[in-house]
């Protein structure tokens, strides 16, 4: 196994930064809106999207040390995580929620992690809810033999992942013609960088995909370890969940299809058909002034 560092993670050919299509829709033009796409999901074929932001720093900071992370059974962080560790000859344990699918046949999302030679390690959904806590983690790591293992949190949004999406909004700071940038959010960890990047006349929106309305505390505090405190004007718009993480009613599918039509761009349904769809929303509802930019940020691409 090698101990990657800067060097390596280079070797891998990001595409950087990643480039911006303006598109032209109806839905949007109608209320004097242009719509910018931030294709994150062309920054490298495996690692996509802030999935590269959010992991590149960490990977560094792991040394060659085993890298142990965590997630759900459709874990787009977890297939990521995989696949840097099959790139970079790194040593990855998924610490996935859900101890009844132990011996059940893998989804193709864990297929696919196995694949990449992450080894899965299964816990009761009780344990998965207390893995911040310290004995919970520690008895985790002993369970699983990875005691000296270097800990990527779910989602992958620590202090090194959030000072690395600061990037996202350093690359469109000097576009004088955005106004908004919009993406999906998870964990809050791509939204409190990008906010921190972004110039004082600019703006955040966060789009979560699961329900409960937690994100604004928790963007609030990766901000404040990262940065000290608050940075960038950011906000929530908790409407376009659809019922929480990994639910793709007819009515998204149908729109994501729609889209896909008319642009001829895949649209990814768990993160970035959620955040398209909540966009036309606002811009029916007034939300956005005639004359306002917006730069949805890609941050996917469907899987498989």
């Amino acid at each position: 196994m090698t101990s990657p560092d800067r060097a390596d993670l280079a070797a891998l050919r990001p595409r950087l930064p990643s480039p911006v299509e303006e598109i032209s829709d109806g839905r949007f033009g109608r209320h004097g809106i242009r719509l910018l796409l931030k294709r994150d999901d062309l920054i490298h074929p495996d690692l996509i999207g802030n999935k590269w932001r959010k992991l590149a720093p960490n990977l560094t900071a792991a040394a060659g040390r085993t890298v142990v992370t965590f997630g759900g059974a459709y874990s787009n962080h977890l297939r990521a995580t995989a696949a840097a560790g099959r790139l970079l000859g790194l040593r990855t344990v998924g610490v996935v929620r859900g101890q009844e699918l132990t011996d059940r046949p893998l989804n193709p999302s864990l297929a696919r992690c196995a694949a990449d030679g992450m080894r899965l390690h299964f816990v009761d959904r009780s344990t998965y809810r207390r893995k911040t806590e310290p004995e919970t983690l520690a008895a985790i790591l002993r369970a699983a033999d990875t005691e000296d293992a270097y800990v990527v949190p779910e989602g992958g949004s620590n202090s090194l992942a959030v000072r690395g999406c600061r990037a996202l909004g350093e690359e469109l700071r000097a576009r004088a013609d955005v106004d908004v940038v919009a993406l999906a959010c998870g964990t809050g960890g791509t939204l409190a960088g990008l906010a921190a990047g972004l110039a004082p006349d600019q703006r955040a929106l966060g789009i979560p995909v699961l329900k409960g309305g937690f994100l604004s505390t928790d963007v609030a505090a990766l901000q404040e370890r990262a940065f000290g405190g608050r940075r960038g004007d950011w906000s929530l718009d908790d409407r376009f969940h659809f019922g929480g993480y990994a639910r793709v009613p007819a009515e998204l599918d149908a729109f994501a299809e729609d889209f896909e039509h008319r642009h001829g761009l895949p649209v990814e349904r768990l993160y970035v058909a959620k955040l398209l769809y909540g966009l036309v929303v606002l811009a029916d509802e007034g939300a956005f002034p005639r004359g306002t930019t917006i730069t949805a940020v890609v941050t996917g691409r469907p899987f498989p």
